[in-house]
């Protein structure tokens, strides 16, 4: 069995995927365009990738191939449809990068809260302001609206309840037993819900997938329902929220934003990018890098293998989207 592995990837990840018997086809990088030929070129049964698109062309052309796998969470990158009608099945790496997400979801609301990032910068222009910083709310026995209780959602959940925070979970399908079992409260399943929660909330943080239902979920009229002063916080993907509404909202009520992910964001790993948003006072930014710890990398490369065993055993594709 052939793999190509089309991004970066742990060493431990490919020495593990020749120990099942694969054939490791390792070309982190090749991009988008180079990849039709590279598939055509080895024709792999299984295709790795973590950040590198998957458009409808690229499969048309990938005689051979079987499963493709995203080193990750989520399959936006791949049209999952198009490489389906063609029997190519797609899966991916759920919770892997669960803990990694929810750590840097809570620096967001910590630099937030604090002001790090400001702090950071007067410090280096050889400002000393201990008036102006010591101001700040701090995170005990405020209310955190945690929304989306997946894997990520979860550990963010653990984590609010260990920082004394009242948390209250959202989610399409939560139930009040579901979030007793999370050790939070319930707090809804529909829109309307979502807006209530959003008036009692001193921190949101969005933990949810990208569909048609969630995109702009995050618009005017939920940050109009927002408290003036309280923290919003996205490390899930920049569509579902609608930057220009954000913007209205920190600029009429001071919402402070810490934002991982973007409307906008560049495909590439390098670019030059200009982004409104982040431009704005009281919004903390970072470079989608939620998933970017060697810990949740290991994770993700090492369930990758034992993707690729099970179907190389059995022929079982595990996570199948859709399966």
């Amino acid at each position: 069995m052939k793999v190509l592995v089309a991004d970066k990837f742990e060493a431990a990840g490919l020495d593990g995927l020749k120990a099942v018997g694969a054939t490791v086809e390792y070309h982190p990088g090749i991009g988008t365009e180079k990849l039709s030929g590279a598939l055509a070129e080895h024709s792999p049964e299984i295709l790795v990738v973590r950040s590198t698109k998957v458009p409808a062309g690229v499969t048309a052309e990938a005689k051979g191939l079987r499963v493709i796998v995203r080193a990750g969470s989520g399959v936006d990158n791949i049209d999952v449809a198009a490489a389906q009608s063609r029997g190519i099945k797609v899966c991916n790496c759920p919770g892997m990068n669960a803990v990694a997400v929810a750590e840097l979801a809570f620096g967001l609301i910590l630099a937030c809260d604090r002001r790090i990032p400001d702090q950071c910068v007067a410090a280096r222009e050889g400002k000393w302001n201990k008036k102006e910083f010591s101001k700040a709310r701090g995170l005990k026995g405020t209310t955190l609206a945690v929304v989306g209780v997946g894997a990520i959602g979860q550990e963010v959940i653990t984590r609010g309840v260990a920082f004394g925070m009242r948390v209250i979970a959202w989610s399409r399908s939560i139930t009040e037993q579901h979030a007793r079992a999370l050790g939070c409260e319930f707090g809804g399943t529909d829109t309307p819900a979502l807006h209530t929660l959003a008036k009692q909330s001193d921190v949101i943080s969005v933990h949810l997938p990208l569909a048609d239902s969630t995109r702009h979920l995050f618009g005017t009229a939920f940050f109009e329902c927002m408290k003036p002063g309280a923290i919003f916080v996205n490390t899930s993907r920049g569509p579902i929220v609608d930057e220009a509404a954000l913007r209205a909202a920190i600029q009429s009520k001071g919402i402070r934003a810490g934002l991982d992910v973007y409307e906008d964001q560049p495909s590439a790993t390098e670019a030059a990018w200009s982004n409104a948003t982040v431009k704005l006072p009281g919004v903390v930014a970072t470079h989608h890098c939620g998933a970017s710890t060697d810990q949740a990398q290991m994770s993700v490369a090492l369930e990758v293998v034992r993707i690729v065993r099970i179907f190389k055993e059995s022929g079982r594709v595990e996570h199948e989207v859709g399966g």
